[in-house]
């Protein structure tokens, strides 16, 4: 562990590093715990380049906390759509509710009381804190523990028994107590750009002289990698229902079902938002739609419409792969359905619709 003057060589020389080539990213621009916090819940399992025009965009629909609060829970999806992992969208919502009811529209500034928000876990709340309140609490993510790992040499699983909880304590150690905001910056930077999980830029790293794992040759095997989770294939059908004005049905965000019929929960795999009639493959492709629409969509009723077969999409959605067979079927008339919505085909955009939703429109509108 650096103590000392080498410890203030090692901040010393991180920090300088920062100030030269940090990138220009939008939300480094401001310090408002608003733009920090939805910067952070953003970049959570996402880009940076991916998530530099969602930002943009949601800032200048909802460009504070009490605005967020007030707007219309599709319109929210709706910004976010694409970007994924929706339960972000959902507790950015009800966070920014709660900030507006107990804190007065104000990001509170006790750690506790941030904890407390939905969506804030120990990380957010130390990167918000820190950044936006000069605050001395050291974030903890992948990038940071990837460096630190490098950096202390250390072997094996890094969530392991108490590892990840030694890592903390070692970045508290390290945090520099003048600049916490800064610092924690730079730790994420110099894994993102340097320190990354392949390849990583030992020449170019301003602290490679600390780094006990280039010394004893350890660079690619530190940290050790995670087993996955097994894949799970998944294969659903979708209907593409369409008029003679190119106009398609869409049905409401399913809620979670008590005791599914289905061992799939098909609504999760839409990201329960606007979708397309989705159901499981159990025995034949268009044999389980035709049998999915006539008893969920028509009540019963029969359909004699010819199914046009288009392209398979293929999507993944966290440990699961999903291959889905989409058909398209013309209508004379859509079915009138409670809480549906009859839109253009290339007009979807106008509703939150997840990934899987649009490529299967994709798939619909290219045929």
């Amino acid at each position: 562990m650096l103590t000392g003057p080498a410890l203030k060589r090692f901040r010393k020389n991180l920090l300088a590093w920062f100030s030269q080539f940090q990138r220009d990213l939008p939300w480094r621009r401001s310090k408002d715990p608003y733009r920090v916090w939805l910067s952070e819940i953003m970049l959570q399992q996402t880009r940076v380049a991916a998530a530099i025009p969602y930002y943009e965009r949601f800032l200048k629909h909802f460009p504070d906390v009490r605005a967020l609060a007030e707007a219309p829970e599709d319109e929210v999806l709706r910004l976010w759509s694409g970007l994924g992992y929706y339960s972000r969208a959902h507790n950015l919502q009800k966070a920014a509710q709660q900030i507006v009811t107990l804190h007065n529209g104000v990001f509170p500034v006790a750690q506790a009381e941030a904890l407390a928000l939905p969506g804030i876990g120990p990380y957010t709340a130390a990167a918000i804190l820190s950044i936006a309140h000069g605050q001395k609490l050291a974030v903890l993510d992948g990038n940071v523990a990837r460096v630190l790992a490098r950096l202390l040499a250390i072997r094996g699983d890094l969530r392991a028994g108490g590892r990840w909880q030694e890592l903390q304590e070692t970045a508290d150690a390290l945090l520099a107590p003048n600049e916490p905001g800064d610092w924690n910056q730079t730790m994420m930077e110099l894994g993102a750009t340097l320190c990354t999980p392949r390849s990583p830029q030992c020449l170019l790293c301003p602290v490679n002289e600390f780094c006990q794992a280039r010394k004893l040759g350890l660079v690619d095997s530190i940290p050790s990698k995670r087993k996955k989770r097994a894949t799970a294939e998944l294969k659903l059908v979708a209907a593409v229902l369409l008029d003679p004005k190119g106009r398609t049905l869409l049905l409401p965000p399913p809620k979670p079902e008590a005791g599914m019929a289905r061992k799939i929960d098909v609504g999760a795999l839409v990201s329960r938002m606007w979708h397309f009639p989705t159901t499981e493959v159990r025995r034949n492709a268009p044999i389980d739609l035709r049998d999915y629409l006539q008893d969920s969509l028509l009540g019963g009723r029969k359909l004699s419409t010819t199914f046009e077969l288009l392209r398979k999409v293929r999507h993944a959605v966290t440990y699961r792969a999903i291959t889905l067979q989409p058909f398209r079927i013309n209508v004379k008339k859509l079915p009138q359905l409670p809480g549906a919505k009859i839109l253009p085909l290339d007009g979807l955009a106008s509703v939150p619709i997840s990934n899987l939703t649009r490529k299967i429109a994709g798939a619909a509108l290219n045929s």
